[in-house]
């Protein structure tokens, strides 16, 4: 019944706009729950006064005091250039929500080379950051740009290799593949992810995506108490809040749901007996794990020098990155797999 309502092309017309419109909402709530995690972590209450319950207006508030605040572009700005940054970065993270699937029908549009497009996806927010730091004419904003376009080229490779190597073990480059990939091992009812096969390539990638959210341990780019946010240090109101804070959220809970569906199985229920509860829970539900770690990364692990960033992803996270390639190599020659 259920999956009938969601085969009806209306259905999934109304639920891929109501995608799209939640996405803002969504980085307010994923704000508000950073700042109580991170708050928790720290033995610290966190927001408790905006709204009454818990603080839950905090980031709402937040918002408005960016929206209310004055846009100033800087006077030997690229004033033209310097406008279309928070469309770019915009536009880079909601791109990749077109081919996560919400079920076998449901997704905006499944793509047969899904992954490689939403690994391009994630990166056109990078080209915004180059764009803010050349035309703010501000030397530290150069420099966080600089820095922003080293640490994608060197996190970027692990990232696609990681990638591939459940591709390899889907043999599918779709993201629906993938999931139903997933649902062919089985024991006792359960259906089992890649993610037992891929445990090192979820490390891999679990650290990739941060270092290209220049999240903490990785945010050298936009280190405040050097460079002022990096790149958007002249950004102010509703540009940097577009720019920096609404872009980063919509990408980490893309790349969480993305995660979630090469690793976790996505859509897919964790036993064929609740096959009737709706894969959007399911996705939803292992991309809130997904984003739980990557919160709790932020608030674990210190700030890494640019040597110490680069040092990581050259020397260790690429040549695991090959060893894993070559060991599900040899696990999809063995006959069980």
């Amino acid at each position: 019944m259920i999956a009938d309502i969601l085969a009806n092309g209306y259905v999934q017309l109304g639920l891929k706009l109501g995608v799209l419109m939640i996405l803002l909402p969504a980085t307010l709530a994923l704000g508000w729950v950073e700042l109580k995690i991170g708050a928790h972590m720290q033995a610290r209450m966190g927001p408790m006064y905006p709204g009454g319950f818990h603080g839950w207006a905090q980031t709402l508030a937040d918002g408005i005091k960016f929206v209310l605040k004055e846009n100033i572009i800087p006077k030997n700005a690229d004033k033209s250039v310097f406008s279309m940054v928070p469309y770019v970065t915009m536009l880079g993270a909601a791109l990749i929500y077109v081919v996560i699937p919400a079920g076998e029908n449901i997704v905006i549009e499944n793509l047969e080379v899904g992954v490689f497009y939403v690994l391009a996806a994630s990166s056109i927010g990078v080209i915004g950051v180059l764009m803010a730091g050349w035309a703010s004419a501000n030397k530290y904003s150069m420099m966080g740009a600089l820095r922003a376009a080293a640490q994608l080229i060197a996190y970027e490779l692990p990232l696609v290799l990681a990638a591939a190597a459940v591709a390899m073990m889907a043999g599918s480059l779709s993201l629906v593949d993938i999931v139903e990939g997933q649902k062919e091992l089985q024991l006792f009812g359960f259906y089992i992810p890649y993610l037992p096969f891929q445990i090192i390539g979820f490390f891999i990638f679990l650290t990739a995506a941060t270092a290209e959210m220049t999240r903490p341990p990785f945010d050298m780019p936009v280190a405040e108490a050097e460079l002022i946010t990096g790149a958007f240090t002249e950004y102010t109101g509703i540009r940097f809040a577009f720019s920096l804070f609404a872009a980063e959220y919509i990408t980490m809970i893309g790349l969480s749901a993305f995660g979630a569906t090469m690793f976790l199985g996505g859509y897919a229920p964790l036993h064929r007996g609740l096959d009737f509860v709706p894969g959007i829970v399911w996705l939803l539900g292992k991309t809130a794990t997904i984003l739980f770690l990557l919160i709790w990364i932020r608030w674990t692990f210190p700030r890494l020098r640019e040597d110490q960033l680069q040092k990581f992803a050259w020397k260790v996270l690429i040549p695991l990155s090959l060893v894993n390639i070559f060991v599900t190599g040899a696990l999809k020659l063995t006959p069980w797999i």
